[in-house]
């Protein structure tokens, strides 16, 4: 069983590999607001892990995994 600490950097990555290229491919900025608000998710994701908040973290890692 692997941390969260380690699911939610593979979540990361995910979601800037993944996601956002597919959100930015979509036609007439459509995609623009939702690239935008994952980049924010990401963000936070990035602070939680940077000042260690565990609660935070757990939050950010279901959030991420809730993002198609």
């Amino acid at each position: 069983m692997s941390s969260v600490g380690k699911e939610i950097q593979n979540e990361i990555r995910r979601v800037r590999d993944d996601l956002i290229p597919a959100y930015n491919a979509l036609p007439n900025r459509v995609g623009l607001f939702g690239a935008t608000l994952i980049r924010q998710a990401l963000d936070r994701a990035a602070k939680a892990l940077a000042e260690d908040d565990v609660v935070a973290i757990v939050q950010s890692y279901e959030e991420l995994k809730g993002l198609e």
